[in-house]
């Protein structure tokens, strides 16, 4: 389902993600990571994510019949627009998060590798009558582009990216060979990093151009930056992965992957039923999610790194799970993680085993990407006027 890349691991100074990492087969870094961060905020660094897995739609309904089985409005998404996307099972906890873009009557999907092939056997499973065909395409990879030269000079123009390019707008990519193979596309992402000031922008392309777009980016000023560096700035912008900062238990108002395609969110909450709805409104209504996903800072003088999965603990009381930890090139050592929506901002935690100093380590809670959410919700207003309460 993913398209490997021993291409672009042949790099002389190329180390391979470690064993088990959730991007198999690309590069963790170029022998510099830190470098390779401050590079990604300061001018433009190139990633090779060709470890995503990428599924193509086709057939005239594969928009409206897409919008009946997952969390996103997508029945008005325009040509050459993209938009992050979830399924949910029957309870609202998520099971797959993706990214679409829809251009020249074709959506695009790709997901994370390890769930590449469920997610593609899952949409052919859900087709019935409906005019659309999943295709998985191995032959396809991902490359991202980091940092505000991305945007602009050369970088911008050998992409045919325009100077007012706005998150979630995707184009065409020059043509690189004159046969029958797609081109591929550009779409400009979100940003990471410190207040979402990094630019993103991927591009989608046919794995047999990859070398060559990796060629002539580089040659454009483009540094080479491995996953460590998309994910140290993935982190600490507070952007959750799936499977590393969500669990079984997982619902989308938890990761704040709440908004329609504007607004950076997976989940619309003006759209009809699908599966997962019924929760997904009622939290957004009445009530509140349980977990908040949240940044840690972890003491950079201990000896023990926590791994995804163990134990936030407050005075002794488990209060949650960590996510993706990470080394960030000014913050030191850093972790998403979900904790229950009562644990205060100026609490004291651990990560680990809180009875072993050896193996756990103080953390904090980053303030400013903390957010009070003491509102009531609207439904649960509504409900309070009505009893004379509000």
């Amino acid at each position: 389902m993913t398209a490997e890349s021993p291409i672009l691991l042949a790099h002389p100074t190329a180390v391979a993600t470690p064993e088990g990492d959730p991007s198999p087969g690309v590069a963790w870094h170029y022998g510099d990571p830190l470098g390779e961060q401050r590079s990604a905020t300061t001018r433009a660094a190139i990633v090779d994510r060709s470890d995503r897995a990428v599924i193509e739609l086709s057939g005239p309904e594969r928009l409206t019949w897409l919008h009946t089985i997952s969390s996103q409005h997508l029945t008005h998404l325009a040509d050459r627009r993209s938009a992050e996307n979830l399924s949910l099972d029957g309870n609202g906890r998520i099971e797959d998060h993706f990214v679409l873009t829809d251009i020249d009557e074709t959506t695009w999907i790709d997901t994370e590798a390890s769930r590449g092939q469920s997610l593609a056997d899952f949409l052919t499973k859900m087709v019935f009558w409906a005019k659309v065909t999943p295709t998985a395409r191995p032959d396809m990879a991902v490359l991202t582009l980091l940092g505000p030269d991305a945007l602009t000079g050369p970088i911008a123009e050998i992409i045919a990216l325009p100077s007012d390019a706005m998150p979630y707008q995707a184009g065409d990519l020059p043509e690189l060979r004159h046969d029958d193979e797609p081109l591929g596309f550009w779409r400009v992402m979100p940003g990471i990093g410190e207040h979402g000031a990094t630019p993103v922008v991927d591009l989608v392309v046919p794995e047999p151009d990859l070398r060559e777009w990796w060629r002539l980016l580089t040659d454009a000023g483009a540094a080479p930056a491995g996953m460590w560096a998309y994910e140290a700035l993935r982190v600490n912008a507070l952007r959750p992965r799936l499977h590393l900062d969500t669990d079984e238990r997982t619902i989308p108002h938890e990761v704040d992957w709440i908004g329609g395609p504007d607004e950076g969110g997976a989940v619309h909450l003006d759209k009809g039923c699908y599966r997962g709805q019924e929760t997904v409104a009622r939290v957004a209504n009445l009530g509140r999610p349980p977990r908040r996903l949240v940044l840690l800072h972890l003491d950079g003088s201990s000896a023990y790194r926590p791994i995804t999965g163990v134990a936030v603990t407050a005075g002794g009381r488990t209060v949650g799970r960590v996510g993706t930890v990470i080394d960030h090139f000014e913050n030191g050592p850093i972790a998403l993680a979900l904790v229950k929506r009562n644990v205060p901002v100026d609490a004291e935690l651990v990560v680990g085993d809180a009875d072993s100093p050896d193996t756990s380590a103080t953390a904090r809670i980053d303030a400013d990407l903390y957010t009070s959410d003491d509102q009531v919700p609207p439904g649960r207003a509504a409900v309070d006027r009505l009893r004379g309460r509000g």
